[in-house]
């Protein structure tokens, strides 16, 4: 049950603090953070965000990658009882920009590698967060006009935040941002109630225990790392930090740090698979193997649960307006592969306490084992899209006095549990990312073509765009280079004279596909 003292994101990693100061927490690289040593850390970084910004901050943004920043400035952030914003020096700067101006965040906390893109960010803002600079000194950050700076000389010593403020269900704990139809991002507020859900969810499930060692495989835009994050600290586990490379060839990490618990998308599974590294017995070590993200494809599954043969091998399902996952189909080697559809695993069964509902076109209930849009109430239900009414309307819907998120996924019951067919609308998943088609498409219009298709071709995993118009295909690359991040960012870019449309005079996506296969 939860209360009023523990519903507080990250309050198990301040108990652990307490009764397990020693017990490492945070591994990155062969460095090793103490849950005492993490805890004081966040609380100072916590105190100078409060003096900073004159009281409580609203939102937090956490400018920073795989470092001491980016995971103990989420701590901090919660600490001060802010929501933190995770953002990303990969993706373009207009994007990160964009997120930064809609999230209005009060304070920045910034890292060493990011630190180079951070003037450009600022320049445009009409309000200078404060920023905050743990591992540099105030003389490295450049010309930052207009905004007051503290360094790692600050954050060293200042007096921990001892009196953290109280937050409540309905607080925010972290606002993210997907993609977004009309070209911009869709902030995505989660609470600290949602969240609760989730996590207490599934430790009913995993009964994670200080002897654990957690994968974080996730960058933190994508909030299937709140999972890794949240899981290993609020149960006093060890978070470990992979770096893209290690994905590559994780056996050895795995061995060497004793890893209990790996959670990453699929795809990751499926390139050890095609590489023909993923053999049987490699993974010894493992108890638990969670996928999420996108479809987990049947010979996958089978692959990796024969080389982590220790290991139960679970198939996660949820976009984050469901607070990172609300179902879950537990892998059996024996029972499973017949209950796959489309040759990839179901996505099985709700969390306790979650309302699933399928519907039709006109938000009607379909009977059991028909086909239709999948939506979920209850507890890990987000509170709509940020400051987005508009949308929201589009997306939440009541329904005998619960409010459901419509995931605009396909799905149908069969024996018990959800078998998901595929998207229903313009959004798709590209290497577990999801991505809205029409943001591609904006982008591209913008650049200069008259009509623009974004799809998936010639596989599930490649973004081609079809464009019509007097424009160069390079010109239109360069203009998805700058604005979106690597994974929106379409294979290649055909130009046409003309689209083929249906009897509605719509653009016809399947034809244009037929016209790809035959060549255009």
């Amino acid at each position: 049950m939860t209360t009023a003292l523990n519903v507080r994101l990250g309050a198990g990693l301040l108990h652990h603090a307490r009764v397990l100061p020693d017990r490492v927490a945070l591994t990155i690289g062969r460095r090793d953070y103490s849950y005492g040593e993490a805890a004081a850390t966040a609380r100072r970084w916590a105190a100078l965000l409060v003096e900073a910004v004159g009281g409580r901050p609203r939102r937090v943004g956490v400018f920073a990658h795989r470092s001491e920043a980016s995971y103990l400035g989420v701590v901090a952030a919660l600490c001060a009882g802010a929501a933190f914003v995770p953002l990303n020096r990969k993706f373009p700067d207009t994007r990160t920009r964009s997120m930064l101006e809609r999230a209005d965040v009060d304070a920045l906390i910034v890292d060493a590698a990011s630190l180079p893109g951070l003037a450009a960010l600022l320049r445009d803002l009409p309000r200078k967060p404060v920023v905050l600079l743990p591992d540099v000194v105030r003389s490295q950050a450049g010309d930052l006009p207009g905004v007051r700076v503290l360094d790692a000389m600050d954050l060293a010593v200042a007096a921990p935040l001892e009196q953290l403020p109280e937050v409540s269900p309905d607080d925010l704990a972290y606002l993210l941002f997907t993609s977004g139809s009309t070209g911009v991002p869709k902030g995505v507020p989660v609470t600290h109630g949602n969240v609760r859900a989730f996590l207490d969810a599934n430790q009913e499930r995993y009964r994670l225990t200080p002897d654990d060692r957690v994968t974080q495989t996730f960058d933190q835009t994508f909030d299937l790392s709140v999972f890794d994050l949240f899981m290993a600290w609020e149960n006093g586990a060890r978070l470990c930090s992979m770096e893209s490379i290690e994905l590559l060839a994780p056996f050895k990490y795995l061995e060497r740090n004793g890893i209990t618990v790996w959670f990453s998308v699929p795809s990751v599974a499926a390139v050890l698979r095609k590489r023909g590294v993923l053999r049987p017995g490699t993974m010894p070590s493992l108890r638990w193997s969670l996928f999420c993200g996108e479809a987990l494809p049947r010979a996958t599954a089978e692959a990796w649960q024969a080389a982590a043969p220790q290991s139960v091998v679970e198939n996660l399902y949820g976009p984050t307006e469901l607070t990172i996952a609300c179902t879950v189909h537990r892998w059996d080697p024996a029972t499973s592969p017949a209950a796959c559809v489309h040759d990839n695993v179901p996505i099985g069964r709700p969390y306790p306490g979650l309302q699933p509902l399928v519907v039709d076109a006109r938000l009607n209930p379909v009977p059991d084992g028909e086909t239709g849009e999948f939506c979920m109430a209850g507890p890990q239900t987000t509170p709509g899209y940020w400051r987005a009414p508009e949308i929201t309307a589009e997306r939440y819907f009541v329904h005998q006095g619960r409010t459901y998120y419509r995931t605009g996924d396909l799905v149908r019951l069969q024996d018990g549990e959800y078998v998901c067919l595929g998207r229903d609308d313009q959004q798709v998943k590209v290497g577990g990312h999801r991505v809205e088609l029409g943001e591609i498409e904006a982008v591209l219009r913008r650049a200069g073509a008259v009509e623009a298709v974004a799809l998936l071709w010639p596989d599930p995993d490649t973004l081609t765009a079809v464009v019509s118009g007097a424009v160069a295909p390079a010109v239109l690359a360069e203009a998805c280079a700058a604005a979106l991040p690597g994974y929106m960012t379409p294979t290649s870019v055909r130009v046409v004279d003309d689209m083929p449309v249906n009897g509605n005079g719509k653009i016809d996506r399947g034809a244009l596909r037929s016209r790809l296969d035959e060549g255009l």
